[in-house]
């Protein structure tokens, strides 16, 4: 049975207890005090401990959107898991997460959006339960952690470990949910952030430098100008499919790359940076788990009233990129 719409009914996140203030990490690579924070607006971040894995932050967070949304465990037709750092390469996480979850009826995949995948899962959720009028759990996380080379100051300073979940249920408002969707993609940078060693095009072998299986940013200023530039780009598209324009948007959710993206971006999109949600200074830069992260954060400190028009905008790896207005 198909639905109209589809509405978020329930946020969730998890957060590993370790904190990694910059003073350890500029101690660590020589690094004079509040480097970090000038040029990232980051002060601090979360790091999983040795013992835990993706798809536990998963499904904690996947457990608190369940719980605030009152969606039957059965009822939940689809789990989608957005990562860049699943448990292993094969098999996907998600379905370990929705079995861990108690999820028996539900279907489970990966998705690998870099920074952009939550924005793509939230996508492909909405269609789904629009087609078959059935709860989805959408699910955003990263242990960006374990994939940092400890000299390289660039990575160092900005990844994070963090998950995000949110319920999208089938709606009868034509008011609610996903009103507008901007998707695209600019492969021709594709060089500019990645890991080297990994994939079938470089798989892992002896004598592979360690520093092959980290993340590295190839041209930080190119990714900076072209990252702004997708992101305003699908905000604007997303808003006019939508058929509204900023002045209708309450609150902005960006992905949280770094403070002077988001900066940059508000200003691009003539967005007061009251406007702006932000979590970057305490949670640090979890890829796609941010704009999930820093809904359902935003979400508890003034829950989102009917009526609100939400906009969510990313870009990442690949590039990749994309946006959503979103209606309470």
């Amino acid at each position: 049975m198909s639905a109209a719409t589809s509405r978020i009914v329930g946020f969730g996140h998890h957060v590993p207890q370790r904190r990694v203030e910059n003073a350890e990490i500029e101690a660590r690579l020589g690094l004079e005090p509040g480097w970090i924070e000038r040029r990232t607006g980051i002060r601090t971040r979360r790091h999983a401990a040795p013992d835990e894995t993706l798809s536990e932050l998963a499904v904690r967070a996947g457990d608190m959107a369940l719980a605030q949304s009152g969606v039957a465990r059965g009822d939940v037709a689809l789990t989608l898991l957005a990562t860049s750092t699943p448990d292993h390469l094969l098999p996907p996480s998600a379905p370990l997460v929705a079995h861990r979850l108690g999820l028996s009826r539900s279907g489970a995949v990966d998705l690998a959006g870099a920074c952009a995948g939550f924005v793509y899962a939230l996508a492909l959720a909405d269609g789904f339960v629009r087609v078959q009028g059935r709860p989805v759990l959408v699910i955003a996380g990263n242990m960006l952690s374990r994939r940092i080379a400890r000299g390289d100051r660039a990575t160092a300073a900005l990844f994070a470990d963090a998950a995000g979940a949110v319920i999208l249920a089938p709606s009868a408002s034509p008011d609610a949910g996903l009103l507008g969707v901007a998707l695209g993609s600019a492969g021709a940078h594709y060089g500019l952030l990645g890991i080297a060693a990994g994939g079938s095009a470089r798989p892992f072998a002896p004598g592979i430098p360690p520093e092959e299986t980290a993340i590295a940013i190839g041209d930080g200023r190119r990714l900076f100008t072209e990252a702004v530039r997708l992101m305003a780009d699908f905000a604007h598209e997303a808003l006019s499919r939508a058929g509204l324009t900023i002045a209708d948007v309450s609150r902005c959710v960006p992905h949280q790359a770094n403070a002077r993206i988001t900066t940059a971006l508000a200003q691009d999109l003539g967005l007061d940076a009251h406007r702006m949600v932000s979590t970057i200074a305490d949670y640090g830069n979890s890829s796609a788990a941010t704009i999930p992260l820093s809904l359902s954060l935003a979400n508890r400190a003034a829950p989102f009233m009917p009526g609100e028009r939400i906009l969510l905008t990313a870009a990442g790896a690949g590039l990749t990129g994309g946006a959503v207005a979103l209606g309470f």
